[in-house]
């Protein structure tokens, strides 16, 4: 019984996992389709740290300097990527896939919308269960 209870623990943990690294996939592929300028690898992990984002953040990893990460953080909520929220002072951005994917117990999310030819949205479906690879890749 304790045994089952671990390993149901370890592979709940593991689908959590590996659900985050096809997001964080998918946000860098949305990154460089739509904002290649603004896409860097460094700048995708560091939205993926926590499930919001401070301007000081990307000043603290060296990134960008202060008005140049708010030029940034101010990008992806433009995209979609951050919600920019004020609380008091200061400006959070959140990042609302991420926050709701940790929150849920499925591992489920909405892929990011990417742009196809003259400008149309393709459909976003729904995030497949975890461990079923899409045909052809």
């Amino acid at each position: 019984m304790l045994l089952r209870g671990v390993r149901d623990t370890a592979t709940w943990t593991t689908d959590k996992l590996r659900a985050i690294r096809e997001l964080m996939a998918q946000a860098a592929e949305y990154l460089r389709t739509r904002a290649p300028k603004l896409y860097s690898r460094e700048l995708v992990e560091l939205v993926f740290v926590q499930p919001y984002c401070r301007i000081q953040n990307l000043v603290a990893a060296g990134i960008a300097k202060r008005q140049t990460a708010s030029v940034y953080l101010k990008a992806l909520a433009g995209l979609g990527v951050l919600r920019e929220v004020k609380v008091g002072r200061e400006k959070l951005f959140l990042h609302p896939k991420f926050l709701d994917l940790l929150m849920s117990d499925d591992h489920r999310f909405t892929p990011y919308a990417l742009q196809g030819p003259a400008g149309r949205k393709r459909k976003a479906a729904t995030k497949r269960a975890p461990g079923r690879h899409r045909s052809g890749r």
